[in-house]
């Protein structure tokens, strides 16, 4: 593939009047944006030639506020703040103060505040001051305004994660076109410019992330057939393992002064076999297979992702064609090694795994400005659905379903009367509502009084390309429309995500089983009242011992839905069923007879 590296003012731009939108990948550690023109991206580079921005947030000793690399007057700096975008209070777990992290832990609300100098700042407003500094780059070497982007986001990031980007963009100044998975980013870049065809998977380790997606590419089109991933995983941990060993001969140097010498040693590794570090008091040695011995545990998880997203494709290891290498992280020998053990595949690293993101982004940002031949499929990473009566999760998106999609679904009422609906957005792998997120709850109202299961509202879910979520309901008879965009002021964290993926595998079964049985208890509670009420109408048309069977029959059903065999209270549903067959009968001729007025039936017109 052919790369060019642009100058200020020597760029390729569109002709004069059309729009510029540049691609952005907003890493954990850096960030750098890129163009493209007739599907040739490059990266923007500074007037001394530089591409990278990292992500970075500087206060000096005067209150000035920078990104990039700290320098002497550098009081205080946050990194890795890409970790706690959509993240609550109740989603911190670890230790942040290594990437100058410090949580103001007394803050009211789900959002995080962190503590910077004196004063207090959100992680987007971080994010946003990294998207200001690349977008200012942009416009300085590329001589032009910039108010469009595609940006990219981890795979596995949630609707929170995603939609607090978006809101990192708009505080930047920046009109997100569209939000790119990294993975299909990668792969657009590899695929248009290589004619790539077939099944491929993109490995995406970078500094705080980890994703791994399986993608079809066939005739210009992107098909993401399965993605997962950790967004707590990435070349940060493995610095912070250095660190450990560090900790002991690195008297003297604070976290961050530890964290920053921790990458310089893991990267020197990734091309010499042994490094030497001079400390204050010491001498610190440290080889590649010593290196190799402290991150094998981290590796050996990402590869466990990678078997468990190839299933979740229902492909098997050999189906897959080649490996795309992503993220700085992916430059460690044994990262590439262990892939090419696991997939038989000499990984694919023809482009700088730090640039391939933003130059897929680049891609598409081009693409919806001014057309392209493409299409790009990408994937929801869990299931989006709403509870029903008896506490059912009724699944309306799947995982993995290629977004954008609107899917609609009409449910009914379970008691007569019902004037509202009380709408309960979930998301999650399992069959009962109790066991997914919440993430929304909003109330259909002014249903005309209707006897239950008659009226209807039909609620539609509609996924954009950026995976962020809107639902709506709307009356049929009334023709009302509730409409709600799912905001959650935080988002899953990597361990909640994953604890959903593995525990719906685990508890498939156990799930199926309960969902069965609560079905059967539903099922008999609508029968149930439905004889009750009728019973309270239209009883004295029927002799008592023939009511006092139905009510036994009603009483030993009621019974049964409070126990787990859920074959007696099926055959005690069919059984009422039966029984009350003549008194349903009984109704329907006294129903007749009101409605004939006492004349014969070929009497009434």
């Amino acid at each position: 593939m052919l790369l060019q590296i642009h100058e200020p003012g020597q760029s390729p731009l569109p002709h004069e009047g059309e729009d510029i939108a540049i691609g952005i990948d907003l890493g954990t550690t850096n960030s750098l944006a890129a163009i493209s023109s007739e599907e040739t991206p490059s990266v923007i580079c500074d007037k001394y030639g530089h591409f990278i921005v990292p992500s970075v947030l500087n206060l000096s000793d005067r209150n000035n506020i920078s990104v990039g690399e700290g320098n002497s007057a550098t009081v205080k700096s946050i990194s890795s703040i890409k970790r706690l975008m959509g993240k609550g209070l109740s989603d911190i777990k670890d230790d942040l103060s290594p990437f100058g992290l410090e949580v103001i832990k007394e803050k009211s609300g789900k959002i995080i505040h962190l503590k910077f100098g004196d004063s207090e700042i959100t992680p987007v407003e971080v994010s946003a001051e990294i998207l200001k500094e690349v977008r200012s780059r942009a416009e300085e070497s590329l001589q032009k305004k910039i108010t469009k982007a595609v940006i990219t986001v981890p795979a596995y990031f949630n609707d929170a994660e995603r939609q607090a980007t978006k809101d990192a963009a708009k505080l930047a100044g920046l009109e997100v076109l569209r939000l790119i998975n990294e993975p299909t980013a990668a792969a657009l870049a590899y695929g248009l410019d290589k004619g790539s065809e077939g099944i491929y998977a993109v490995y995406d380790l970078g500094g705080g992330t980890f994703d791994v997606s399986i993608l079809q590419m066939e005739m210009g089109v992107f098909r993401v057939l399965a993605t997962g991933g950790d967004t707590q995983l990435g070349g940060d941990d493995i610095d912070l393992e250095i660190s450990d060993k560090l900790m002991v001969d690195g008297g003297g140097l604070n976290k961050q002064e530890l964290k920053k010498l921790s990458r310089k040693i893991k990267e020197e590794l990734s091309i010499k076999e042994e490094v030497e570090i001079e400390l204050a008091k010491s001498k610190f040695k440290l080889n590649r297979s010593e290196l190799d011995q402290i991150i094998k545990p981290i590796i050996d998880k990402t590869i466990s992702i990678f078997s468990e997203v190839i299933k979740a494709a229902k492909l098997n290891i050999g189906d897959i064609e080649g490996v795309i290498m992503v993220g700085g992280s992916t430059r460690i020998p044994l990262v590439r090694s262990e892939i090419e053990k696991f997939t038989k595949l000499k990984p694919l690293t023809d482009i700088d795994p730090d640039q391939v993101v933003a130059l897929g982004a680049a891609i598409q940002a081009e693409a919806l400005t001014r057309g392209s031949n493409s299409l790009l499929l990408d994937v929801t990473p869990l299931s989006l659905g709403l509870e029903t009566y008896g506490g059912l999760m009724e699944v309306l998106i799947q995982r993995n379903t290629p977004i954008p999609a609107r899917i609609a679904q009409k449910f009914t009422t379970y008691e007569d009367g019902q004037a509202s609906i009380k709408i309960h957005v979930l998301q999650g792998e399992r069959e009962l509502a109790k066991n997914c997120r919440s993430l929304a709850t909003f109330d259909v109202r002014n249903i005309p009084p209707q006897p239950a299961g008659t009226a209807v509202v039909e609620i539609s879910f509609i996924l954009d390309a950026d995976g962020i979520l809107s639902v709506s309901a709307i009356e049929e008879v009334t023709r009302i429309e509730t409409k709600v965009e799912v905001r959650p002021s935080y988002g899953l964290n990597a361990e909640e995500m994953e604890k959903m993926l593995i525990s719906s595998m685990e508890q498939a079964q156990n799930d199926i089983a309960e969902r069965l049985l609560q079905e059967a208890r539903v099922e008999a509670a609508v029968a149930a009242k439905a004889i009750k009420s009728a019973l309270e109408k239209d009883g004295d048309i029927i002799d008592k011992e023939y009511r006092d069977l139905i009510e036994k029959s009603i009483k030993a059903l009621e019974n049964a839905a409070k126990g787990d065999n859920r074959e007696l209270i099926h055959s005690l549903v069919q059984n009422l069923d039966k029984v009350a067959t003549d008194f349903a009968d009984a109704r329907v001729s006294k129903a007749l007879k009101g409605y004939l007025g006492g004349k014969k039936v070929n009497e009434v017109k």
